[in-house]
């Protein structure tokens, strides 16, 4: 978990997975029963795509993601 928070406040980032309806977090979270929180969903995604339009790649497109990520081709 990464603190992100300021002034007294607590944030912070954890992994989840959303299975049947439910965000189910990666491990426990530091919150009472019934307390209100704030999300911000984002979905994972890799590397490959973070970064893509970085490079002036003019290729197949999963070539690269297989390269990046260093899986054999």
């Amino acid at each position: 978990m990464a603190n992100t928070g300021g002034g007294g406040e607590l944030g912070f980032t954890v992994e989840a997975v959303y299975q049947d309806g439910v965000l189910k977090p990666s491990h426990a979270l530091p919150f009472k029963n019934h307390e209100r929180v704030r999300l911000t969903i984002e979905s994972e995604v890799s590397w490959a795509e973070r970064t893509a339009g970085m490079l002036k790649w003019t290729g197949d497109p999963e070539v690269l993601r297989q390269i990046a990520e260093g899986d054999e081709i």
